[in-house]
């Protein structure tokens, strides 16, 4: 384990929609005024709050999970951005995770993980003297005392003024160490819009930057924020030998690809995958793309939206996932680009395609309208919008179900990948390659389809789960070693 020396601070909340982003926005963005160039990380499998992070700093902001990278991987990559100020987000409600008994997954385990001091964001609107047991509640289940801050959230100044001593001495009898720390009111001109996937993405919102600048000026005004700044100095450095203690051990990382053995870190140099990568398809893990790079695999991004073909020197194609559905009009229409990744894909280039990706890659997707756009065409199937959770949260590709790929490298070193789910469409041809259990639960299905080599859709791996590939990364280097072959010519 590497050391954390970071000033760091995480805000968590009760719950969902407490207002934990537009917090943590304001307050990289009071820290970017202040010149300390602070870095930004998100607790969980989250694409779209990382991407209002970035929007703010023009920096990368990381994920920590430990449910994909395991708590050596999180506190690693915390350890990552030295001591520099870092700002977490947290998801859900505070001990919200992937199990109701215990805190497996959730954003305190991260915390208890680091040794991150957190302050908790409370929406206080339509509450009173319910607040102060809220609080309470939730102090009663900090048993690492890691909590070091209350900001309330969505109420007036002038209500915060009459709660203010109330729940001043409230904290002083429950715990010492825990600062009430003002509040954020609330204001119009500072709301993320959401819909059914979670918020709205940054370049769909007018003034964007306007909003996270208004709501800096209102932290500034309204909250302590020397008392926010002494909590993320005085978090403590994480010693190499110093292991908190944890409610669980994280499952290891499965390492189980007989003869695949490590590669040169440059093994890579010299081909190019070709990313998707506009408003449609922008879910991406930063970790995922950079396993890539390290290998020496050069990125080469483009937009199905935008341009006529796949780039020319793409040795691979990464498709990810993103709002395809919000642009089903402008993706047909581009029939060059259906035409380019069909072709390519159809004459053996390696292909990587996730939920949204996924979905292009149908004869046709149906709309919450009925009407019926057609895509790539790689898959005789349709996608088609359902109205509710498919299905949702972590997943893991347990086996091969599919005996025909099971002689192949690239397919079997895909057993133990970790990932998870979400979305609103289903697939007539979701696949059934692989089977996928989720953890910690007896539910088990079947998943994702393969083109193999020698055959139309090449060495194609596509399906709804979002993989992490750092829980299995004999997988990229299998998948890099494919891309070279074809390249080579030597896939038979």
């Amino acid at each position: 384990m590497k050391e954390i020396r970071a000033k760091r601070i995480m805000f968590a909340a009760p719950g969902s929609h407490s207002g934990k982003t537009t917090v943590t926005c304001g307050f990289l963005e009071v820290l970017k005024r202040r010149g300390l160039e602070p870095v930004s990380f998100k607790c969980g499998p989250d694409y779209i709050d990382p991407m209002f992070h970035e929007s703010v700093l023009k920096v990368p902001c990381r994920n920590l999970d430990t449910y994909f990278a395991g708590t050596e991987g999180v506190r690693d990559i915390l350890a990552g951005c030295g001591d520099r100020y870092a700002v977490v987000e947290g998801a859900m409600g505070i001990y919200d995770g992937a199990r109701l008994d215990d805190i497996t997954g959730s954003a305190y385990e991260i915390a208890e993980a680091t040794k991150t001091p957190i302050v908790l964001v409370v929406d206080g609107s339509g509450m009173g003297r319910t607040l102060l047991s809220l609080i309470r509640g939730v102090l009663a289940d900090d048993t690492a005392h890691l909590i070091r801050g209350i900001l309330l959230n969505k109420i007036s100044e002038g209500y915060y003024r009459s709660l203010e001593p109330v729940l001043k001495q409230a904290l002083e009898e429950l715990r010492t160490g825990v600062r009430l720390l003002g509040c954020l009111p609330k204001q119009k001109e500072i709301t993320i819009e959401s819909r059914h996937l979670g918020l709205k993405l940054p370049g769909e919102m007018e003034d964007l930057y306007r909003k996270i600048k208004a709501a800096g000026e209102l932290l500034l005004k309204c909250v302590d924020i020397d008392q926010l700044l002494r909590i993320m100095e005085e978090a403590p450095v994480l010693h190499r030998e110093e292991t908190p203690v944890l409610h669980r051990e994280t499952e290891p990382v499965q390492n189980d690809v007989p003869g695949l053995k490590e590669e040169d870190p440059a093994f890579g140099t010299g081909l190019t995958l070709a990313v998707a990568r506009d408003d449609a398809f922008c879910f991406y893990y930063r970790e995922n793309l950079e396993l890539f790079e390290r290998y020496g695999v050069r990125l080469q991004y483009f937009s199905p939206l935008r341009d006529r073909e796949v780039p020319p020197e793409a040795d691979g194609i990464l498709l990810g996932g993103g709002y395809p559905e919000l642009y089903l009009k402008e993706l047909s229409e581009n029939t060059s680009m259906l035409h380019s990744v069909r072709s390519r894909i159809a004459a053996g280039t390696p292909s990587l395609a996730e939920c949204g990706g996924f979905m292009y890659l149908h004869k046709t997707i149906i709309d919450a309208e009925g009407v019926s756009y057609p895509m790539a065409g790689i898959l005789e199937g349709e996608c088609r919008f359902t109205g509710h959770l498919v299905r949702f949260g972590y997943m893991r590709l347990r086996e091969i179900h599919d005996a025909g790929i099971a002689s192949d490298e690239m397919y079997r070193s895909l057993v133990g990948m970790k990932g998870h789910e979400f979305h609103y469409y289903d697939s007539t041809v979701c696949g059934d390659a692989y089977v996928a259990e989720k953890p910690y639960k007896p539910a088990e299905w079947t998943c994702i389809n393969v083109g193999t080599a020698g055959t139309a859709g090449g060495s194609g791996i596509w399906g709804f789960p979002h993989l992490y590939y750092g829980s299995k990364p004999e997988f990229v280097r299998s998948f890099i070693r494919r891309m070279r072959e074809v390249s080579d010519g030597t896939v038979t």
